[in-house]
């Protein structure tokens, strides 16, 4: 009997839930906090909530009017550098000034978010954009003229799966689709490649495939490949068996596609960066959900090789969450804290490195970072831009809003930002995957 009450309390919930998706604003309660609290090198955290029927806060996308830009610091103008793309979510310069933008969306995974409770998310990913086809190519952007627009938008590669990753080393351009890491050959000034790629590794994939995006890096000496890897769930509600070699970030051997785990618990890596000053790599981590407005933060941090940052036994260092059984207590024990929290749910999927900007001197020196937008939040969090100062190789200031604007009065979204990069002139790159616009961001 008891079963019985739990499982029905549970399809209520989802039922819920779905009527919550459908009337966009849930039934949760607001945070007390503002949108900052939980935002530095040591945020506070409070008790986990664990209700029966999750907060549920979406913006539905509806694309930018004819009249509507974002916002942008003072300092700085924005205008819009590409348009009529399909869902583009990542950018990638290569020498010459090009710019590479993959037009992507998830896979086919058909074991992912099944029953009712799927079902809603799906709802609730149909409204905010983010259950469009992929496109699965990459298109080359190029501003022949030096007006800061590009005036040349052709296909660079195409029939990939779920493209998300790019790198040059060399001659070789590697891609990260969902699936597998593929290398072909790029001669400076290609407008388009037709050779077939060659694979240098496969990655995690499968049915379920939770968070699909493959992201990828080379090293300075462009010797290696890191790869980030999301996890297979939102807290190993699939099962450990599922998530092996997840939530992680890889090294791959570039040149014999060896590979091993270089950082794990880290539950979905996206951008990756390298700081300057000391040469480490530096990522930014989707959090966990459903354990409140203000629970998990997302966070900007170092990697260290060998290092463990909980997901899915803890979060922020030692901190145990515990709907995940059995724990391991051994692991928790190790659990590194992340260096700099950006708050919670705030969804951040761009980083990029200042290096190179010709934006206002107070940009010189840190990270910028594209966070996508929550669902998980009441009020909202993230839909903008945001740059955090470094000093010493480290965090060392509040982060500054830098793009703003992607929400309506009303709480729909105009657009959402992932991607983010410096470009030729220094001027920031923003994809928007619900505007299906790249704008760009340079000095007044």
């Amino acid at each position: 009997m008891k079963d019985f009450l739990l499982i029905n309390n549970r399809f209520a919930a989802y039922a819920v839930l779905v009527i919550g998706a459908l009337s966009i604003n849930g039934c949760a309660e607001k945070s007390p906090h503002p949108e900052n609290f939980g935002v530095g090198a040591n945020p506070t955290l409070p008790e986990p909530e664990h209700d029966l029927i999750p907060t549920l806060k979406i913006a539905p996308a509806i694309g930018w009017p004819a009249d509507k830009t974002p916002m942008t610091v003072k300092g700085t103008q924005i205008n819009l550098f590409a348009k009529g793309l399909d869902h583009p979510r990542w950018l990638y310069v290569l020498p010459n000034g090009d710019v590479l933008v993959a037009e992507t969306n998830a896979p086919a995974k058909p074991d992912d978010g099944k029953g009712l409770k799927g079902w809603a998310m799906g709802l609730v990913m149909k409204r905010v954009g983010a259950a469009v086809p992929s496109a699965n190519r990459i298109t080359l952007l190029r501003d022949s003229t030096g007006d800061g627009v590009a005036d040349i938008q052709t296909v660079f590669l195409q029939n990939l799966n779920s493209p998300f990753g790019i790198a040059l080393v060399g001659n070789t351009l590697y891609v990260a689709d969902s699936d597998a890491i593929l290398r072909f050959p790029y001669h400076t000034g290609d407008k388009q490649i037709t050779t077939p790629g060659n694979k240098l590794i496969d990655l995690p994939a499968g049915s379920i495939n939770h968070h699909w995006t493959k992201n990828i890096i080379a090293s300075a000496d462009g010797a290696q490949l890191y790869v980030s890897v999301g996890s297979n769930s939102n807290v190993g509600e699939n099962g450990m068996e599922a998530e092996a070699k997840r939530a992680a970030i890889w090294q791959v051997d570039i040149n014999t596609g060896a590979s091993r785990v270089f950082a794990s618990g880290l539950r979905n890596p996206n951008g990756m960066a390298w700081e300057p000053t000391t040469g480490k790599l530096w990522t930014v981590v989707n959090e966990r959900d459903e354990l409140g407005n203000d629970l998990v933060p997302d966070y900007l941090t170092s990697v260290t090789d060998g290092g463990f940052y909980g997901w899915p036994y803890s979060y922020y260092g030692q901190h145990i969450d515990t709907r995940i059984q059995p724990q391991r207590p051994d692991l928790v024990a190790t659990a590194i804290a992340p260096d700099y929290a950006l708050g919670s749910h705030v969804a951040p999927l761009g980083l990029t490195s200042s290096t190179g900007t010709s934006l206002p001197s107070t940009f010189s020196n840190g990270m910028f970072i594209g966070e996508h937008g929550s669902w998980n939040r009441r009020p909202p969090s993230g839909y903008k831009v945001v740059f955090v100062p470094f000093v010493n190789g480290q965090p060392s200031a509040d982060p500054i809003d830098v793009v703003t604007g992607f929400l309506s009065e009303d709480g729909d979204a105009y657009g959402r930002p992932v991607g983010v990069t410096i470009d030729k002139t220094g001027a920031l790159l923003v994809a928007d995957d619900v505007g299906n616009l790249v704008w760009r961001v340079s000095k007044n």
